[in-house]
């Protein structure tokens, strides 16, 4: 069943959502070769108790951390833990935040140091994946109208894989809502959008194969051939003639070009 939001619902996940980009924000200006991933997450769960609000993620289903950090290969639900980032690395970094009885939710991929020029080439097609998937998400289109135009770009026409095991999905005073939001589909299918629907899009875009296996954690789904991923997710409102980004990346881009340690060439 979709839950429709009003005017007044939607600002308030706008708080929710412009949280989670604040607290990208700051993990965009920390991020180094030598911290933890388990270091990020401490800063993560601090920035947003700070704020007033509830990682959404701690305990969720439990899940054990208050933030997904996935490293290299892996795609998405990566458990912060003891490992060093380092030169070369590319980390994404999956937040939701719980306020005023709303979830929020946003992921963004970082490059550390010299990564290789294909793997950058990933994330910026990624990145741009997601945003053709947000052109869609308007008054009168449909669900597989954003599903294919991510599909189209990140695999027809860039030739990567596309995960077909993990999608988007609606948002609200729950974290995961129905609708389902595929990042493969077919135009014209699935439910029709409508105005006060809220939903994350998040291409997760592997440079290999779209294949994944789940490692023994239960939580970290990783690609099966090991070569790299990427995960972008912004959280949107539908609305007639053009889609309401709830979240913003501005502060995180920022950031991220202000921090020596992070490769922004993509």
């Amino acid at each position: 069943m979709i839950h429709y939001k009003s005017k007044e619902e939607i600002e308030l996940m706008r708080k929710s959502a412009l949280l989670v980009s604040a607290t990208l924000e700051t993990v965009a200006a920390a991020l180094k070769p030598g911290m933890s991933t388990l270091e990020v997450d401490e800063l993560i769960d601090q920035f947003i108790r700070d704020n007033g609000a509830i990682p959404s993620f701690k305990d969720y289903r439990g899940y054990p951390k208050s933030s997904c950090i996935s490293v290299n290969e892996e795609v998405v639900h990566g458990i912060p833990n003891a490992y060093v980032l380092k030169d070369g690395d590319i980390v994404s970094v999956d937040v939701g935040v719980y306020l005023n009885g709303f979830h929020g939710d946003s992921a963004y991929t970082f490059a550390i140091g010299a990564v290789k020029e294909e793997v950058l080439q990933l994330m910026a097609a990624t990145k741009a994946a997601l945003y053709k998937g947000i052109e869609k998400a308007v008054v009168g289109n449909r669900i597989g109208d954003i599903a294919f135009a991510i599909q189209e770009y990140a695999e027809k026409e860039r030739g990567y894989g596309v995960v077909r095991e993990l999608v988007g999905h609606g948002l609200g005073k729950h974290l995961h809502e129905d609708p389902q939001v595929p990042n493969y589909g077919k135009r014209g299918s699935g439910p029709m959008m409508k105005e006060g629907l809220v939903i994350a899009i998040e291409p997760m875009i592997n440079l290999g194969t779209k294949e994944v296996s789940y490692l023994d954690d239960g939580w970290t789904v990783a690609t099966r051939d090991e070569q790299p991923s990427a995960h972008f997710e912004h959280t949107v409102a539908v609305r007639k003639g053009q889609a309401d980004l709830l979240s913003s990346f501005a502060g995180i881009e920022k950031a991220e070009k202000a921090n020596s340690a992070l490769n922004t060439n993509y």
